[in-house]
């Protein structure tokens, strides 16, 4: 079984959604990326299913892309810090809007995630992404032990990433 085929069974056909939405987007010409669990797999040495697919696109061009993937099947509700979308699979999109995250697609670098060819934040930039996740106080806690262990798998994979993590995230790491 490909890659692609153990996504798509995991996620009731997840691939084309992620699938179109990687070419509407591409299709515009808009600066984007995936963060979060997607960008770990490529990171990480072996990758995990998830159903959650975390993109970042540039300020200014939320708005250009949402009308896009609407067009395109997707269906969407604004958030304060997001844009949610979901497509005909359980896998749901994320669109992040913070701040934090307008300078990712600018240093985002090719992928073959799970047979599907996108674009990923590049390896200190999907730490970063971690971290904040981890960080945040009204994150569930099964959530923040995920982005730990994430953390843990980009920090194996790339040692020198290491030097990046707050002294208390390394200690967790150590424990």
């Amino acid at each position: 079984m490909t890659m692609r085929k153990f996504y798509d069974w995991q996620t009731a056909g997840g691939g084309g959604d992620v699938a179109l939405l990687v070419a509407t987007l591409e299709a515009l010409e808009i600066s984007w990326c995936m963060i979060g669990g997607l960008a770990v797999n490529h990171w990480a040495r072996e990758p995990l299913a998830t159903a959650d697919v975390d993109v970042v696109i540039a300020a200014g061009q939320v708005a250009k892309a949402v009308k896009a993937l609407r067009a395109v099947g997707f269906t969407a509700k604004k958030f304060v810090w997001s844009v949610n979308l979901k497509g005909h699979s359980k896998v749901s999109v994320q669109i992040s809007t913070e701040e934090i995250y307008h300078d990712f697609p600018a240093r985002s670098v090719p992928a073959d995630i799970h047979g599907i060819l996108m674009r990923v934040a590049s390896r200190e930039d999907t730490l970063r992404g971690k971290l904040l996740a981890y960080q945040d106080p009204q994150r569930r806690a099964s959530k923040r032990q995920k982005d730990l262990l994430d953390i843990m798998r980009l920090t194996e994979a790339h040692p020198k990433l290491r030097k990046l993590l707050p002294a208390h995230v390394a200690k967790k790491l150590a424990d």
